[in-house]
């Protein structure tokens, strides 16, 4: 039973991070379109949007990989660590 309630918990979990990710990537998008359209009007010229636009797509590639790429961490995964016997830092 408690079981169930933790596999319930991480999936809801996941579910939470990948709706955050769609969020994200719409405000992305949003954003960083604006900002494009500010310096066309602008004049144009040095295409500084380029910095914020591949700055921040590193934080939403990072996050996509938390959403959909990257596994949950297993009892088994918990299991090994603990008889590697890491040694805590600090």
């Amino acid at each position: 039973m408690a079981e169930d309630t933790e596999r319930r918990k991480a999936a809801v979990d996941r579910l939470k991070n990948r709706r955050a990710f769609g969020q994200d990537l719409v405000a992305f998008v949003v954003v960083n379109a604006g900002l494009v359209f500010v310096w066309a009007v602008t004049g144009g010229g040095y295409f500084w949007p380029g910095w914020i636009i591949g700055l921040w797509g590193i934080g939403l590639v990072m996050h996509a990989w938390s959403a959909f790429m990257q596994r949950p961490i297993t009892e088994e995964d918990v299991e090994r660590e603990m008889r590697r016997g890491g040694h805590a830092v600090g």
